[in-house]
């Protein structure tokens, strides 16, 4: 745990010289200065991460973390455990949204079995890294012991590497696991200091019996574990899932290797928030690819002002609304790095003149 921590107090902030100069190179392209919008703070933003003035996205991963949850235990789902083996089966043999969409994005998807509890056998396209075979209940108890949170977190850091080494050059988070939007809304009411009932959603779409006990169970979670909430790392520990804390080893992953990341929806967000907790510079090197329709996440954009990329009515998860972020965040950079500037099409800068 002292070496995770030594880790996240060496990542400094962006790039100002590459993004200084992003911004100069932005107001000389034919085109009305700003007219680009959120384009062109994305283009800037990536420059700063990446420390290159033309950088590129053209090698993109999508890294889909699996586990499951002992929370599933108090009945906060409409789906049952078993599911989330069921649909590591369907994203290996391409049937899932996500593998649609991250078709279209051009973009590989890596399936990251962290903690389901199923045995998968030698399976082709699954990368095992099993770090236990699900949490425990929040509600009774920490989710994990401190050695499962390294060991995820390690696992976390471990793929970004692994993208770093085959060039991957944008980077993004996808998570399955049944009963972790429970596990989350618990993450985002300890780290926003929330109620409950603000930041709890209905996730797999339970009605309002179930998401009535769905909050019931994360206050419990927050009662019977607060010894931990005042330390960001062991609230992770305490209310999170094995694949949340693989995506927060992921992010710092990522920053270390200066490669841009992009932030699926509700569960990828509570790995950030939490990431974002133990070292706050973290958050400027993510990019939050949509807004969610589980309730806490609008809390999140507010309290910490961040910005989607897109706002689609989505609460999935599996990295889809990343996948489509992507799309435009690779636009982003083709106009930054393929426009003509003013000069060298002899086009009158009218800003200029």
């Amino acid at each position: 745990m002292e070496n995770f921590r030594q880790i996240l107090s060496e990542i400094k902030g962006l790039d100002q010289n590459a993004m200084k100069a992003a911004r100069i190179h932005q107001d000389r392209l034919t085109k009305p200065r700003g007219s680009l919008g959120r384009l062109e703070d994305l283009a800037v933003q990536i420059a700063g991460i990446t420390g290159k003035l033309h950088p590129g996205v053209d090698k993109k991963r999508i890294v889909l973390f699996v586990g499951d949850h002992g929370v599933t235990r108090q009945g906060v789902s409409a789906y049952p455990r078993e599911v989330t083996a069921q649909m590591v089966k369907n994203f290996l043999a391409g049937g899932a949204a996500i593998n649609a969409l991250a078709s279209v994005a051009r973009a590989d998807v890596e399936v990251v079995d962290i903690g389901v509890d199923h045995d998968f056998g030698e399976i082709k396209g699954l990368v095992s890294r099993k770090v236990a075979r699900g949490t425990k209940d929040i509600a009774v108890g920490p989710a994990m012991s401190k050695k499962e949170l390294e060991d995820a977190i390690a696992v976390g850091m471990e793929r970004a590497e692994s993208a770093f080494a085959d060039g991957v050059n944008l980077l993004a988070t996808g998570d399955m696991g049944i009963g972790n939007t429970t596990a989350s809304s618990a993450l985002f009411a300890a780290y926003l200091d929330q109620a409950p009932e603000n930041v709890t959603g209905r996730g797999t779409g339970i009605d309002d019996h179930f998401l009535e006990r769905k909050i019931r169970v994360v206050e419990m979670a927050l009662k019977v574990n607060q010894r931990f909430l005042s330390d960001p790392i062991l609230t992770l520990m305490a209310l999170g899932g094995v694949e949340i804390a693989g995506i927060c080893g992921m992010i710092l992953g990522a920053a270390r290797r200066r490669i841009p990341i992009v932030i699926d929806g509700f569960i990828s967000s509570a790995a950030a928030l939490a990431a974002i907790r133990m070292n706050p510079i973290l958050k400027e090197y993510l990019i939050f690819g949509h807004l969610s329709e589980e309730r806490g996440h609008r809390v999140l954009f507010d309290r910490l002002d961040l910005r989607p990329v897109l706002a689609l009515d989505m609460r999935l998860g599996e990295g889809t609304g990343a996948a489509l972020a992507m799309i435009i965040i690779e636009g982003a950079i083709r106009a930054h790095n393929q426009m003509a500037t003013f000069q060298s099409a002899g086009v009158t800068d009218k800003a200029e003149e």
